[in-house]
């Protein structure tokens, strides 16, 4: 691929960073330096790990670019865990989260064994 953003991780991962910034725009100020930034930083992190892994040369790195991004993946639904057990988001906004997380983690998944595979034919 000529372009990390032709990859549906990264654009899975797009849809999800887009969404929680628009999310934690609702959150109150309290928790601008607390939950917000977290929040914000690992949504952020999943695609700029997939980006910077593709941008790598060797395969095991791309998968090792790709396992933090699963790892900051896992990081932004515990804090939407955090976000709902505070009662800033509805457990229907928590479930929707889970919808495009698991999907997200199902696409990564796959690239991860793909690449994989594609280091094993070299």
């Amino acid at each position: 691929m000529a372009s990390f953003t032709e990859l549906e991780a990264w654009k899975q991962s797009r849809k999800i960073r887009n969404w929680i910034t628009e999310l934690a725009k609702t959150f109150p100020a309290e928790e601008k330096y607390r939950l917000t930034d977290q929040i914000i930083r690992s949504s952020r992190s999943i695609g700029n790990n997939i980006a910077e892994g593709h941008g790598r040369f060797h395969y095991q790195d791309n998968i090792r670019f790709c396992i933090l991004a699963r790892g900051s993946l896992s990081e932004t639904l515990d804090h939407m865990i955090i976000a709902f057990d505070d009662k800033l988001i509805s457990e229907a906004t928590l479930q929707l989260f889970k919808v495009d997380h698991d999907n997200c983690l199902k696409i990564l998944n796959g690239y991860i064994q793909y690449l994989k595979k594609k280091k094993s034919e070299d």
